[in-house]
């Protein structure tokens, strides 16, 4: 399936490692050109190395805390300069530490909704404007299941981003009549850095081994394994593509049938 994504213009931000870099991959693969962030410019920089040695197409590493407002300003400034347009962006942040209710002071939720909520809002607002100009733009957020099924050691997580998938839906609603869509996608358990750390606090929680923590984990889905980077990358991918024109105000779980939902 030709997904029609060659010389369209991506912003994918907290791509140094993950699930941003593995996007930015995907994206650089099938042809389009991405402008990847995050706070860290070293590993920014090697990560934009190594796709564009597997890809063989450009790409711009930039440092951009995208908590910071006038960071996202430094960033749309340096697309815009090099590009005439923005057709697809990708928001995604570290998550905010897991815990129970009882572990967390109120600011330490205040911490979160900057983390996860303000950054995907300061990184829309910023390009937003150029989508509704170019009548066209392809907007995904990276949720968590956490805003379909709340997880009791990850309350900071489900607090913080439900207000994404809010205002996607607000953005979806508001603006499908310029031709742009917004959807978000909620991961279960992919395996990335953030899981591996669950995991091992898993295993010194209950006094156990990696391997046996992990197997825990799988258990919890109906597949029996935890997902991959890549697998989430190709959802990614197909929504930024045109191929994906129809899906809008979305949030799509890849969980492997983790949710036990009916909606």
């Amino acid at each position: 399936m030709d997904l029609n994504l060659k010389n369209k213009v991506a912003v994918i931000t907290a791509a140094s490692k993950g699930l941003g870099k593995s996007v930015a991959l995907e994206l650089s693969r099938e042809g389009a050109l991405c402008f990847i962030c995050s706070r860290d410019s070293n590993q920014i920089e090697n990560a934009a190395k190594e796709i564009m040695s597997i890809t063989g197409n450009k790409v711009f590493a930039l440092p951009c805390d995208v908590t910071k407002p006038e960071d996202v300003t430094k960033l749309k400034d340096i697309v815009l300069k090099n590009s005439s347009r923005v057709d697809i962006v990708f928001t995604n942040a570290g998550g905010p530490p897991a815990g129970f209710i009882r572990d967390f002071p109120p600011h330490d939720y205040q911490k979160a909704l900057e983390l996860n909520l303000m950054s995907a809002i300061n990184i829309i607002y910023a390009f937003l404007p150029v989508m509704q100009q170019q009548h066209y733009g392809r907007i995904i957020a990276s949720t968590s299941i956490t805003v379909k099924q709340p997880l009791d050691n990850l309350v900071l997580s489900n607090v913080s981003r439900i207000g994404v998938v809010a205002f996607i839906k607000s953005i979806a609603n508001q603006y499908g009549t310029y031709n742009i869509t917004a959807n978000a996608v909620a991961p279960g358990y992919i395996l990335t850095d953030r899981l591996k750390s669950l995991i091992e606090l898993k295993a010194q929680q209950e006094n156990t081994t990696y391997e046996k923590a992990l197997a825990g984990f799988a258990a919890e889905i109906p597949l029996q394994r935890i997902g991959t980077s890549e697998e989430f990358a190709a959802l990614v991918t197909f929504l930024a593509s045109e191929k994906a024109g129809y899906i809008n105000g979305q949030t799509i779980l890849i969980d492997g049938g983790m949710y036990k939902g009916l909606f």
